[in-house]
């Protein structure tokens, strides 16, 4: 649609934005019609959005108003005198006048004027900040990210008191119109990385986004079909607190309760706010064990059936590992099946009310588990070995992450029961060369093990104590790479 301006004429903009809002044939969008000062006027807005106390307010004021006081530039008088509200705009379009209506701000229209005032008073459906389901700590604020925009922002500004950090509003979607923001701080930030994010978003054209921060990702980010995720997803303020002030943007879309942090390499995604929130000793150790878990998700079962296959590569001591008894179903389909049900009773929890599942997994433990076993489904090892790397799933704390790290589980395996030890190495090879040519946001993947990086690499490998982490991660190339 070709920009319309607005014109003298209020019947004119009022039956422009009847029709091509569809003013009453939706019954939430509305407009108020009436005189103030003689002047006659038009409020639009959207039912559920506008604060009703602040409408009757400024219609109260409007009312109010003689003749006599707006006789003369009548739009300016308003705007500056009758007009008690803090967040007042000019809008000059009415392409422009409708996006702000249905984004939830009331717009006035004066006869004879050819601007239309828009008034912010807008007031979202809203849930108050909780602590997020997956990143739990035992210690520490139990405040989260929220599906409304302006609450996220306010989150992180109470974190973050700097007058240098900036949050850029944006709109995506000639249809959805979603409000996006990016978040940094601009004396720390690398200016690359933000005019590159920022060109990014720019260069999104679609229709909306339904899904909300991973519409947006899909877009900027780049990945294709590469299953490692380059962003990290979280929804905790004080870890996007933490990343911006690294020098790291914060891309933040309204409806969602999760932000994106860019760039973001493989360790990124293997960290806990946990770590952080213990002694520098507690937290190394948290870490450690964390990382085994990680790596007992992706290797235990591949591993296990490759050994299974060739148990000549076993020392004397380690002759114990191997089925002992394998049964009717080959050990590699025995684990296939293990993995896809265990997806399906996961699916099946998600969608399963909460007082019931409990009883789901009861069900999936005893009915489903030991029956397969005392049928000869299922060996107990496979069992076993299947348990310890879906709990190694659940300790990691990235979601994207550990689906990656499942899609090359599954790899491992097949190729473990192809060519059993030779194929899980050929499949650990290839899986660390696709990582190290991956980039998020021109940053490599496998940053500091590749390129090496001995003092940042030590910074993973130990959870050093604040006073000492005196710089900032140099591979965002912070402007200020000191933090003390």
């Amino acid at each position: 649609m070709a920009e319309v301006p607005v014109q003298a004429s209020l019947r004119k903009n009022v039956d422009f934005l009847k029709e091509h809002l569809g003013v009453g044939e939706s019954f939430d969008l509305l407009v108020r019609e009436f005189k103030a000062g003689g002047k006659d006027v038009a409020l639009f807005f959207v039912d559920g959005f506008a604060k009703d106390d602040v409408l009757v307010w400024i219609m109260q004021s409007l009312l109010r108003v003689e003749r006599e006081q707006i006789a003369v530039r009548s739009y300016e008088k308003l705007l500056k005198h009758f007009l008690p509200y803090i967040e007042v705009a000019v809008i000059q379009s009415l392409e422009e006048a409708m996006t702000k209506i249905l984004s939830g701000a009331l717009v006035l229209f004066i006869d004879g004027e050819k601007k239309a005032i828009e008034i912010d008073a807008r007031e979202y459906p809203a849930r108050s900040p909780e602590e997020p389901d997956v990143e739990r700590v035992t210690r520490g604020s139990r405040d989260g990210f929220v599906e409304t925009l302006i609450f996220n922002t306010a989150l992180i500004r109470r974190r973050v008191r700097d007058p240098r950090l900036r949050v850029e509003y944006v709109t995506v979607g000639r249809r959805s119109k979603s409000d996006v923001c990016v978040v940094y701080l601009k004396d720390v930030a690398d200016p690359e990385l933000v005019e590159t994010i920022r060109g990014r978003i720019a260069k999104v054209d679609v229709d909306g986004l339904p899904m909300a921060e991973k519409s947006l990702e899909e877009f900027i980010a780049g990945t294709g079909f590469s299953p490692f995720p380059t962003v990290r997803y979280t929804e905790r303020p004080d870890v996007a607190a933490v990343h911006i002030l690294e020098g790291h943007v914060v891309i933040i879309v309204d409806t969602s309760p999760s932000v994106m942090i860019a760039p973001a390499t493989l360790f990124h995604h293997m960290q806990h706010a946990e770590e952080y929130r213990q002694s520098p000793l507690v937290g190394t150790y948290i870490r450690w064990v964390r990382s085994l878990a990680i790596l007992l998700s992706l290797l235990a079962t591949p591993l296990w059936l490759a050994l299974a296959y060739q148990p000549e590569l076993l020392p004397p001591g380690l002759s114990f590992i191997g089925a002992n008894e394998v049964g009717p179903v080959p050990l590699y389909v025995q684990f296939f099946i293990a993995e896809i049900g265990i997806d399906i009773i996961r699916m099946a929890t998600i969608h399963t009310p909460s007082p019931l599942a409990t009883a789901l997994g009861i069900i999936a433990a005893f009915l489903i588990g030991d029956v397969a076993m005392s049928v000869g489904l299922l060996v107990p090892e496979v069992i076993l070995y299947m348990s310890a790397a879906a709990i190694g799933s659940f300790a990691t704390p990235s979601m994207e992450l550990n689906q990656s790290f499942k899609l090359f589980r599954l790899l491992l395996l097949a190729l473990a029961a192809l060519f059993q030890v030779p194929g899980v190495a050929a499949g650990l090879l290839l899986l660390l060369v696709w990582a190290a040519s991956t980039r998020s946001f021109g940053v490599p993947y496998l940053w500091p093990l590749v390129p090496f990086n001995a003092q940042a690499l030590l910074a993973i490998i130990l959870r050093k104590p604040v006073p000492v982490s005196k710089s900032r991660p140099s591979i965002v190339k912070p402007r200020d790479e000191d933090r003390l």
